[in-house]
């Protein structure tokens, strides 16, 4: 046993220490929300631990950081909405300036939202075709005689989509159409709500740490098909609503940081999460205080399970020896 042991901590300390496919640092796509910021954090960390790599950061809004893609002033955009960029993206990839890497995560959702005590208590609401017999439960305290539904913030293009959904739910009668300022100002009415214990049905998105900290039921709607969507986003009076549809949310290269860099766009290709994980790694930092940094520091730690299956033995080796988590 001690001559396997030693053997084995021999092995770790004869591993060469990796040599980075690029002579400079490899630069991530900043942009400005947060489970961005954890997943970059996630990839610089096991780019520079196991792949022995520089990385960097250029922060910034999402047109002109998809255009620093396309241009090769970045390298790497870990969260790619193609349904919210078509414009930009399609014309990257038709000029073969970016590649699709692979999917992070295939289940980002939307809809309306009620807390779980609340269908506990009214276990018959569980769709939004039964809101209307509901309204009372959600009473607007400015117009009592009507529920009040959280939309999404104004401006936004679900708050647009929203107000036709409740135009053609018929709900436009029973409820108000309560529209938040901001999105901060959204998720203070929604924690003041639980934290309260009471009654409230609002939209909301995943993943973020709002849902990653609590327990919502998302209401059934119709489900999604193209030919409805498209009228409910475009004709206020379009007369069918159909629930959103789930999202695929990529991880983008400029192309030829793919092609130079052949181990770490493998690994990219790898690399898969879901909604859930990421929405209770926000909600951690939310209540933990903690940066994207630490945050990722405590996701490798404890789900080795799921982020070994991103890379081969060696780089994980470096990874579970930098963690802490292997002999040095």
């Amino acid at each position: 046993m001690k001559m396997f042991a030693a053997a084995t901590i021999a092995a770790v300390l004869a591993m060469p220490a990796a040599a980075c496919e690029l002579d400079r640092p490899v630069v991530f796509a900043g942009l400005d929300w947060d489970s961005v910021a954890f997943h970059n954090a996630v990839a610089r960390r096991i780019i520079e631990d196991g792949f022995g790599c520089k990385t960097d950061v250029i922060p910034g809004s999402t047109i002109p950081l998809l255009q620093g893609l396309a241009q090769g002033d970045i390298d790497i955009a870990m969260e790619v909405w193609k349904d919210a960029v078509t414009d930009v993206w399609q014309r990257a990839l038709a000029r073969g300036q970016v590649v699709e890497i692979g999917i992070n995560f295939p289940d980002a959702v939307q809809g309306w939202y009620v807390p779980r005590y609340v269908v506990e208590a009214s276990p018959d609401l569980k769709s939004v075709a039964d809101l209307a017999r509901h309204a009372a439960l959600f009473r607007d305290p400015e117009e009592p005689s009507k529920g009040r539904f959280y939309n999404c913030v104004a401006g936004w293009s679900c708050e647009i989509v929203n107000t036709n959904k409740l135009r053609a739910y018929v709900l436009d009668k029973t409820f108000t159409n309560f529209r938040p300022g901001t999105g901060a100002a959204l998720a203070a009415a929604v924690t003041g709500a639980v934290r309260r214990r009471e009654p409230i049905i609002f939209y909301y998105w995943s993943p973020t740490w709002l849902l990653g900290a609590h327990d919502f039921v998302r209401l059934d709607e119709p489900a999604w098909n193209q030919a409805d969507w498209t009228g409910l986003a475009t004709d206020p009076a379009y007369p069918r609503a159909v629930a959103y549809p789930t999202v695929e949310v990529w991880i983008g290269a400029n192309a030829d940081f793919a092609a130079q860099a052949p181990a770490i766009s493998k690994f990219l290709s790898a690399y898969r999460t879901d909604a859930h994980v990421i929405a209770r790694a926000l909600a951690h930092m939310r209540e933990t205080g903690a940066d994207a940094t630490a945050e990722a520091q405590r996701f490798l730690a404890e789900s080795p399970s799921l982020w070994r299956s991103w890379l081969d033995d060696d780089a994980a080796a470096r990874i579970e020896r930098s963690l802490g988590t292997k002999p040095p």
